[in-house]
């Protein structure tokens, strides 16, 4: 009983300043969370220079889906395996000379 006893109190001895040092890095802010957000949806909206271009402004028509498709795909390969280039620190190794 009293084992038991001790190890309750190192733990409550250890959980009770954690517990407080947390509770500073709790916060009342009603109203800052009132306007969470605010910020941020006012840099979207400046951002945009006409919201409603697509309802008055036709599309131009600039490149066909054929073209558009293969660029994509050549874009896509260069990718998928990378060039190889050759390594600029190994000088002379392997060059099948033997200096004689």
């Amino acid at each position: 009983m009293k084992l038991e006893l001790i190890v309750f109190a190192r733990r409550a001895a250890l959980v009770l300043p954690a517990c407080l040092a947390l509770n500073g890095c709790m916060t009342s802010t009603p109203i800052w969370d009132a306007h969470f957000g605010q910020a941020l949806k006012a840099v979207k909206q400046a951002q945009i220079i006409d919201p409603h271009a697509g309802e008055h402004a036709p599309a131009t028509q600039s490149i066909d889906g054929v073209a558009a498709t293969a660029a994509m795909d050549n874009y896509d390969r260069n990718f998928r395996k990378p060039p190889q280039t050759a390594n600029p620190y190994v000088i002379g190794i392997g060059s099948g000379s033997s200096g004689q």
